[in-house]
């Protein structure tokens, strides 16, 4: 089954699955998604990913959804990256997923990633670099970047703040310096072939980002976990100007909901020729559906 995307009102490019089927909460992740409700003033109680499909089926919008795996930064058991593809395989209609491998598995998780993308279906890869606690253009990550780039697969990066431990003794023990976007620079000069994602806008490194962006053809934006209404000013400038085919619609969600999204981008100011590119236009070309 694959996604139609002329059937669809929008893409939402980063969804997160935070509980697992088959396995109980972790007790330290807990402490987390108890510090994130607080800083996103959200509901603690998070989807399943068949609440999820199902919230994003009603309204017509295709997603990309992972997991993060960060056991080696934080101790947290991480969800299978299997549970996730396996419910996009059956939904393929409205849900791609992406598969997150800690960097710190060095070639064990080169194999694994190897394994998702051929019996899994698994198009594209996820990356949280303050979480798992390592500089995204460290070499020992290159072996997993290899088997993306020999795929010619897209991959995520968050950059700039961290809601994850926003408030917590020491920020979770979380280094927010790992969230500089020039840290992927690296990455997308010696790896041409990955399809870079910057996630958020950055901030306080957003320049950072719209820099790459303008410079590297396979470096794009999304503008997930801020409601369009606080972007930094920039990014309506660039959208509108030089960059317009390099932001991506991301929600954040379950921290901030599509429609919320959807309704203060309307509100935002972006020319109006803009709002299909940015909706599902530019990603459906990244994820490779057209």
């Amino acid at each position: 089954m694959r996604m139609d995307v002329s059937k669809l009102a929008a893409i939402d490019v980063h969804v997160h699955a935070e509980v697992s089927c088959c396995d109980q909460e972790d007790p330290i992740f807990g402490e987390f998604l108890d510090a994130s409700t607080r800083y996103f003033k959200a509901d603690r109680r998070r989807p399943t990913i068949p609440e999820t499909i199902a919230y994003y089926r009603a309204r017509n919008i295709g997603f990309v959804m992972f997991t993060v795996d960060m056991e080696a930064g934080t101790g947290i058991k991480r969800m299978r990256n299997e549970e996730i593809a396996e419910a996009a395989a059956a939904n393929g209609d409205v849900m791609i997923a992406f598969a997150s491998i800690d960097p710190h598995k060095g070639k064990r998780g080169a194999i694994e990633a190897r394994d998702l993308i051929e019996k899994h279906g698994v198009k594209g890869f996820k990356f949280h670099p303050p979480l798992q606690d390592f500089d995204p253009g460290d070499p020992m990550a290159w072996p997993l970047y290899e088997v993306i780039d020999h795929y010619g697969l897209p991959a995520i990066f968050h950059t700039g703040h961290s809601g994850m431990g926003t408030g917590m003794p020491g920020g979770g023990g979380i280094r927010l310096r790992y969230g500089q976007p020039m840290l992927v620079d690296e990455v997308a000069v010696r790896f041409p072939n990955i399809r870079i994602i910057l996630a958020h806008p950055g901030w306080p490194w957003t320049d950072e980002s719209l820099s790459m962006a303008l410079h590297k053809p396979n470096i794009f934006i999304d503008l997930s976990g801020w409601s369009p209404r606080y972007f930094p000013p920039q990014i309506m400038r660039y959208a509108n100007t030089q960059l317009g085919d390099k932001f991506l619609f991301g929600s954040d969600f379950p921290l901030i909901p599509p429609d919320r999204w959807i309704a203060a981008y309307d509100e935002a100011g972006f020319k109006p020729e803009l709002r299909e590119k940015m909706l599902k236009g530019n990603a459906a070309r990244v994820l490779g559906l057209q």
